[in-house]
C-alpha cells in the first residue's frame, strides 16, 4: 500500500509539475487574453478611437508595464484582438459556405453564418466591421485582405444563370460594400441603442433594434440581383434562414472579479491543489517552486480567505499538516485559466 501511495504521490507531482512547468507564460497569456476581452469591450462601449490603453488595462485590472510588455501600442493590442475575432468569424463562415454546392446556396448559407456570428458576438462583430475603419493603417490593411476575399466568392456569380459573364467586374465589389454598408449603419445603431438602453435597463434589441439574421433576405436580394435577375432576387426575399450553429466563443473575462493579482506563483499553487487534493503545506510548496514556508503559508491563508481553497486536515494543532483542496469557486478559477491559456494563448478578448 505504501509503494502505491508514493506511485499516487509521484504521478500526482509530475502532473501538477507538467501543468504548472509554463507558469510563466499561462501568466502572460492570460493577461494577454484580459486585454483582449478589455480593448473589446470598451471599444463597443466608447468607439476604438476613445479606446485608450489606460482605459483598457483598467478594464483588464493589469498594469501597462504589463501592456507594454506583452503588446507594443494600442494598434498592436487591437490587432491580436481583430486576428482573433476574425478567426472566430471564419469557424463559422468558412465551413458553412464550403460545405454547399451553387454559388447562391454557398453565399446564402455563408451570409446566414455571419449574420448569426454579428449577433452573437457583437464585441467580435464591431472589431471586424466598425472599429477596423479607424485603429489604423495596418487595421486597414487586414480589412481590406477580408473585403478582397468575399468580394471573389460574389464575383463567381458572374458565371452563373442565362446571363453568365454578362455582368462587370466590378458588380461584386458594389455589392459587398452596399451589404457592409447596410450592416455597418446597422451596428451603429445598435450601439447608440445599447448605450441609451444602458442607461434605463434596456438592451439594443428592446430598444427596438431588429437582429442582423433579419436582414438576411434583403441583403440575399441585392447580391443575386446584378447575377441572376429579378425575379431571383424577389424569391430569395421570402425564403426561410438556413439552421447555421454558432458556438459562443467570446465570455467576459471570468477572473475579472478575483480581488486577487494572478501571478506565476499562484497559478502553480492552484494548478498543484488542483492535481493533488489534500496535499501539504510541503508538498504543494515543492511541487510550486516555493522555498520559504513562510511564503507558502502566507499564501495558502490567502488564497483560503479568498475562498479558493480549503484546509480539510486536522492541521498543526493536532500534530497533523494541512492538507488542501479547492473549493468550487477554486475550481473554477482553475478551470477558467486553462480555458483561457487554450483559447487565446496562441490566437483574440
Amino acid at each position: 500500500m505504501a509503494a502505491v501511495s508514493r506511485e499516487g504521490h509521484r504521478r500526482g507531482v509530475r502532473r501538477a509539475a507538467e501543468g504548472a512547468g509554463a507558469g510563466q507564460e499561462r501568466v502572460s497569456a492570460i493577461q494577454r487574453s484580459r486585454m483582449l476581452v478589455a480593448l473589446v469591450e470598451v471599444a463597443r462601449e466608447r468607439g476604438v478611437t476613445q479606446a485608450s490603453v489606460a482605459h483598457i488595462v483598467a478594464r483588464a485590472g493589469v498594469s501597462r508595464r504589463t501592456f507594454y510588455e506583452l503588446f507594443e501600442d494600442r494598434e498592436d493590442c487591437f490587432l491580436a484582438a481583430f486576428d482573433h475575432a476574425l478567426a472566430c468569424a471564419a469557424e463559422v463562415v468558412v465551413p458553412a459556405f464550403d460545405g454547399e454546392s451553387g454559388w447562391r446556396e454557398r453565399v446564402r448559407v455563408g451570409l446566414t453564418a455571419l449574420l448569426r456570428f454579428l449577433d452573437e458576438e457583437p464585441g467580435l462583430g464591431g472589431l471586424l466591421v466598425v472599429d477596423s475603419l479607424s485603429a489604423g493603417p495596418r487595421a486597414l490593411e487586414c480589412r481590406e485582405r477580408v473585403l478582397d476575399a468575399l468580394i471573389a466568392a460574389v464575383d463567381a456569380g458572374r458565371f452563373e444563370g442565362k446571363t453568365a459573364g454578362e455582368s462587370p467586374p466590378l458588380a461584386a465589389e458594389g455589392v459587398v460594400g452596399a451589404v457592409f454598408s447596410v450592416v455597418h449603419a446597422r451596428m451603429l445603431r445598435q450601439r447608440a441603442a445599447n448605450v441609451n438602453g444602458a442607461r434605463d435597463g434596456r438592451g439594443a434589441r428592446e430598444s427596438g433594434e431588429s437582429s442582423f439574421l433579419g436582414l438576411l433576405n434583403q441583403l440575399m436580394g441585392m447580391i443575386v440581383m446584378p447575377y441572376l435577375g429579378t425575379a431571383a432576387a424577389k424569391r430569395e426575399l421570402t425564403r426561410a434562414a438556413p439552421a447555421v450553429r454558432v458556438v459562443k466563443r467570446f465570455q467576459a473575462d471570468p477572473l475579472r472579479d478575483l480581488d486577487m493579482r494572478l501571478t506565476y506563483r499562484t497559478i502553480r499553487v492552484l494548478v498543484a491543489i488542483a492535481a493533488m487534493p489534500g496535499a501539504s503545506n510541503r508538498r504543494i510548496a515543492d511541487t510550486a517552486g516555493v522555498s520559504d514556508q513562510g511564503q507558502i503559508s502566507k499564501l495558502l491563508t490567502r488564497l483560503e480567505h479568498l475562498g479558493l481553497v480549503a484546509n480539510v486536515g486536522e492541521g498543526p494543532a493536532k500534530g497533523e499538516p494541512n492538507a488542501w483542496t479547492l473549493t468550487p469557486k477554486g475550481g473554477d478559477v482553475e478551470r477558467a485559466i486553462h480555458a483561457e491559456t487554450g483559447n487565446q494563448g496562441g490566437q483574440t478578448p
